[in-house]
Parts: C-alpha cells; sequence; structure tokens
C-alpha cells in the first residue's frame, strides 16, 4: 500500500505493508526518538503528534497518517532540548527511556494549556508512565519550563 506523509515538515513517499503502525514506520526511516513501550498504548512512550495533536504511534496504524503531518521529537530539537534541561534541574531524569514521549506530551500542554494547573497537568500526562524518577520531579521541572521567561534558566 502506498503511504503519503508529512515527516517533520518533509513530504515522505513510502510502500508500507497492511497493519504497519506509525510507529514501525517512522522507527523505518531511521527516526528512533519515540520509543516501544508496551505495545497497546498504555505508557506514553511513543507518542508523536498526528497534525499537531499527540498520538500513540504503537497503536495508530500508518495508513491513518496519509497525506497529514506527523511531528516526532527529532523535528522538536530546540523546544525539546530546552524542556529536557528543566526536566534534568529538577531531578526528573534517570533512564531517559520515557523523555520523548513525555516532551512531546508536555510541548502539547503548552500549546492547549500553557498556564496549565498542576492538577490539569498530571492529567494531561496520565498516560505517559516512568519506571525510574518518580513524578515529582517531572511535575517540578514540568511547572518551572511553564513558567519560564519569569527569570528561569534559558
Amino acid at each position: 500500500m502506498k503511504l503519503s506523509l508529512y515527516v517533520n515538515g518533509t513530504l515522505c513517499h513510502s510502500e508500507i505493508a497492511p497493519g504497519t503502525t506509525l510507529l514501525e514506520f517512522l522507527r523505518g526511516k531511521g527516526l528512533m526518538g519515540a520509543k516501544a513501550g508496551c505495545d497497546t498504548g498504555s505508557c506514553g512512550l511513543c507518542t508523536v503528534w498526528v497534525d499537531e495533536v499527540p498520538i500513540l504511534s504503537c497503536t495508530y496504524p500508518a495508513a491513518r497518517a496519509q497525506g497529514k503531518h506527523v511531528t516526532t521529537i527529532e523535528g522538536m530539537r530546540q523546544q525539546a532540548a530546552l524542556l529536557g534541561r528543566y526536566l534534568a534541574e529538577n531531578g526528573s531524569e534517570q533512564c531517559g527511556y520515557c523523555s520523548p514521549g513525555l516532551i512531546m506530551t508536555v510541548l502539547a500542554l503548552e500549546k492547549e494549556h500553557p498556564a496549565a494547573t498542576d492538577a490539569e497537568i498530571s492529567a494531561y500526562l496520565a498516560g505517559n508512565l516512568c519506571r525510574c524518577s518518580g513524578y515529582a520531579g517531572q511535575l517540578a521541572g514540568i511547572r518551572a519550563y511553564l513558567n519560564r521567561g519569569k527569570g528561569a534558566l534559558e
């Protein structure tokens, strides 16, 4: 089956097998930022954006992305690096395996709710699991990131 979509702003044409997930497609293109974790859409490691909406690429059929704009963490390097600094400064970076999915979700949160409360942040990130850092540091890092410009890290 032929697939044409934009990946990080570049038009991409490919031949895919039926049943290929968007995660498999992206990793096949050398984009390794989105991680395979649960393969059931439960952990958030595979989060990418389709038309600027965060989705779980491990359960999203690649064919469904026909003609759409897909953004991966590789396409958000500058914003991801800045947010990563805030997370690290608040002690939430340990193994980093969950970071790409978390970062893509937080960047989407920032677009939708730039002044999100802690409760809104927690609710928005409910599907992003981390096995090693705990969530207090993540929340502190996200809060600091969203409040940047008020004299913090930049």
